[in-house]
């Protein structure tokens, strides 16, 4: 388990480096090119690949905070900030869509004169290397890891910009609508907003320590209460330290005090093989009579 989670650690640190490199390289070359074109589609492409190039980064600066070892004072060590940091991100992706819808439907009003042929080009390239990031991270454990996610969400909602910019350009090309413009803008913004409202929910729970959306409160105690001796389950809490670090804490009653190993190790068995959860603690209760036992 230990290699496996180190394994995906070292991908997503990878995914996250090159993904960062690539980025930063062409929010550039895109800027210029929007300037240059008078395109919001380039422009606020290029606004999102701002986003992602502060959000990779902060990204692999979690994930190097994350090493870090526990302390006194940080019993569970600094894994934690990747969620903050994926919090702010779907932050970011908010607030950075609402402007570009501002900008939009001001640019409805205008239809300003843009370039669609330097435009077409410039997004054209900007789709490759969007698609190229996204594969990079789609590599790392972007299902899994709420910090990975964000990053690949940003790089999505880029690519989703570069389609846009690339459509919008063509209809100005072949027909002259300005308008195409703006509107590629909106439909992309609306699109990342919902991405950055997702990974903002998912973070913020983490944070206030809700149950993990894949493990169910009520069949974990079920099932404890198949082995034989187990009277309760109480005060029975599951919570998140990180997005791919599940723990839970219970209290449970038994019947005859002798069998406590026996009931310990079927305890641990049925929460390590069923639900995933290596990190637990347990106190066994029979009457008045209590036994601490953690893991």
């Amino acid at each position: 388990m230990g290699h496996d989670h180190s394994h995906h650690h070292t991908n997503n640190k990878k995914a996250l480096t090159l993904s960062f490199f690539l980025i930063s390289f062409y929010l550039v070359v895109e800027v210029i090119g929007g300037i240059m074109t008078n395109s919001l589609a380039l422009l606020s492409d290029a606004g999102h690949m701002l986003s992602d190039a502060v959000s990779l980064g902060l990204s692999l600066f979690a994930i190097k905070v994350g090493e870090k070892k526990a302390t006194n004072t940080k019993t569970y060590g600094y894994k934690r900030f990747e969620i903050l940091v994926a919090f702010l991100n779907g932050l970011a992706l908010i607030f950075i869509s609402l402007y570009i819808l501002w900008e939009a439907f001001h640019r409805l009003l205008t239809s300003p004169e843009v370039m669609s042929t330097g435009m077409i080009i410039i997004s054209s390239v900007g789709l490759v290397v969007n698609i190229v990031a996204a594969f990079l991270l789609m590599k790392g454990d972007h299902h899994d890891n709420l910090n990975v996610r964000s990053a690949f969400l940003h790089v999505l909602g880029d690519l989703l910009g570069s389609i846009g910019a690339i459509v919008a350009a063509v209809l100005i090309l072949l027909f002259g609508w300005n308008w195409a413009d703006p509107v590629a803008s909106i439909i992309v913004a609306c699109l990342v907003i919902v991405s950055g409202v997702r990974v903002t929910r998912d973070s913020f729970h983490v944070l206030m320590e809700g149950t993990p959306s894949n493990l169910n409160t009520e069949k974990i105690k079920e099932k404890l209460l198949t082995i034989d001796g187990i009277k309760e389950v109480q005060d029975l809490h599951i919570w998140s330290i990180s997005s791919d670090f599940p723990a839970l804490s219970c209290h449970i009653v038994v019947e005859d005090f002798n069998r406590y190993e026996q009931i310990m190790t079927e305890s641990k068995h049925i929460l390590s093989h069923a639900f995933h959860i290596e990190h637990t603690t347990i106190q066994v209760d029979k009457h008045q009579g209590i036994c601490g036992h953690c893991n």
